[in-house]
């Protein structure tokens, strides 16, 4: 993968702009990346629903489990789906909205110097092969452009908010990717 550092968008990656982002501090650039699981309904996979999601677009009347996303606004730069495709929502030098209350690195306001990267996932299976392909060269090409990243700021969303969140869950392959 190739990043485009004027675009700040990963080149040939899909690209759908959420508008759950703004505009990161002044002078900060990604330091870390957190890694989360999702999937929507919860356990399925292969839909839209998690573009639908962060675009806003999500109709909340299509499942009973969507009730709960009503009024929630959120967005992560990456998503990779289970085949391995990716689809980028925020470019890079922005903030995604993915991290919710959490600490990093001792810091709070995580969304502030992260890069969120969503797996279609759950708690309750494995990841796909192809998914680890994807994001270790997704990282790779993050790691050419952010010399502040690295495998030790390579972090789940379950190390930085440990009260609220269990993803990626217990599935995921952490020697693949540190």
């Amino acid at each position: 993968m190739k990043f485009d550092a004027t675009s700040h968008l990963v080149e040939g990656m899909e690209f759908r702009r959420s508008p759950n982002f703004d505009e990161r501090p002044m002078e900060m650039e990604p330091e870390v990346i957190i890694i989360h699981a999702i999937s929507l309904p919860p356990g399925c996979y292969r839909g839209d629903y998690i573009s639908a999601l962060f675009c806003n677009e999500l109709d909340h009347s299509e499942h009973h489990s969507f009730e709960g996303l009503k009024d929630l606004f959120v967005s992560a730069h990456f998503l990779i789906r289970r085949d391995g495709s990716a689809i980028q929502f925020v470019p890079v030098d922005k903030r995604a909205w993915h991290a919710g209350v959490s600490i990093c690195l001792g810091r709070k306001h995580v969304n502030d110097f992260s890069i969120g990267i969503e797996l279609e996932g759950c708690d309750d299976e494995p990841f796909e092969q192809e998914q680890y392909v994807t994001l270790q060269s997704l990282i790779a090409s993050l790691k050419s452009q952010y010399p502040k990243i690295n495998s030790k700021r390579i972090f789940g969303h379950c190390e930085i908010a440990p009260q609220r969140k269990t993803d990626p869950g217990p599935y995921f392959d952490w020697s693949k990717v540190r």
